[in-house]
């Protein structure tokens, strides 16, 4: 699931406490103005990839090479690329990969077969179905055919029950790569106040049950929160996953938080930045030159002169996602053929 909980140190505040908001708020001091902590992801998942490269040595040395199948449906430019960085990391990394594209007029039953022979093959240790499908293709369906112990994205019914139930299993990326950005940054989560913005089953309620593992107090909120501000801004720890750019403004954050923008969200008119940003004059020039702007779910802004500690968008939460992906397919080899895999298996990923 992660590296492991660490214990707190000696002399560390406990979360929630005044001095705790001064710990994680190690700022860096320009012009007499302190300024959050930046939590880089891309710097964690490198960390998580060099480990994973010791790891696949071992592996290859017993003559096991980990294999990821990723199954792509029609012509979504956003869900090529997503395709194209996975396969390329598992490039980089070593892994046997294999890209299947499918027509976008793909039915469910020509997806259900591909599945199903995708599963039969041993030397496909992971099976990644990108998402969305098309709207003829019942998703759920596709996504439930996949085998449980292949299944690297964590959507199985079954891995989220051992989710649940904290039992070991493949764990949904980007939660885990949150947990992991959080540990590694040294960020502490037990006896801390979560709050999760968003109730989606891919990240809001899986990242809120790996906080509450991690003996974090956590609490789920929506659309439906009644005053979701007051209730955001109890939050040692606040995770916004509500997919609406810019929705956790000032007045959601605590002085010092831990916040995690797990948003990706594009603007591409000069009337959406003005709207976003307090002072858009750079955001604007970036519209004209790239024809879009990405941002989060947090006011980047606000979250720099009121949290403790922060992931940016882009370079937070994102590359952690292909790592735990890159992760959860080394652990389904390991699951999937036998003990000897096991001897020096890190806790990566659940």
């Amino acid at each position: 699931m992660t590296s492991g909980m660490r214990s707190r140190p000696k002399g560390r505040p406990r979360a929630g406490s005044r001095g705790y908001a001064k710990l994680v708020r190690l700022h860096h001091v320009s012009g007499g103005r302190l300024s959050a902590r930046v939590l880089d992801g891309r710097k964690i998942g490198d960390e998580i990839q060099a480990e994973l490269r010791d790891q696949l040595r071992e592996l290859k040395a017993a003559r096991m090479t980990p294999g990821l199948a990723a199954v792509l449906v029609g012509e979504n430019p956003a869900s090529q690329i997503y395709v194209r960085n996975k396969v390329k990391t598992c490039e980089a990394l070593g892994l046997y990969s294999e890209r299947i594209e499918c027509p976008a007029a793909t039915s469910t039953e020509n997806l259900l077969g591909l599945v199903a022979r995708l599963n039969a093959r041993d030397e496909i240790d992971g099976i990644l179905v990108q998402l969305p499908l098309p709207p003829q293709v019942d998703s759920k369906q596709v996504l439930e055919a996949v085998d449980p112990a292949k299944d690297v994205d964590g959507f199985h019914p079954v891995n989220i029950g051992k989710l649940v139930s904290g039992r070991p299993g493949l764990v949904p990326c980007t939660p885990a790569g949150i947990i992991e950005i959080l540990v590694r940054s040294q960020i502490p989560i037990s006896g801390a106040r979560a709050v999760v913005v968003g109730r989606s089953d891919i990240v809001g309620k899986p990242v809120a049950m790996l906080l509450l593992h991690h003996h974090a107090t956590v609490t789920i909120c929506h659309s439906k929160t009644r005053d979701l501000a007051a209730v955001a801004r109890e939050a040692d720890i606040l995770v916004a996953a509500i997919g609406k750019a810019a929705l956790v403004t000032a007045d959601f954050i605590k002085p010092g938080a831990t916040v995690i923008d797990v948003g990706t969200n594009r603007l591409t008119t000069p009337e959406e930045v003005r709207r976003v940003f307090h002072h858009p004059a750079g955001p604007l020039r970036q519209l004209e030159a790239k024809g879009s702007v990405l941002v989060g779910d947090v006011q980047p802004e606000d979250v720099r002169e009121e949290a403790g500690a922060y992931t940016p968008v882009p370079g937070g939460v994102g590359p952690l996602t292909i790592a735990m992906l890159m992760a959860n397919t080394v652990k389904a080899a390991r699951l999937r053929r036998g003990k000897e895999a096991f001897r020096s298996q890190p806790s990566l990923a659940g």
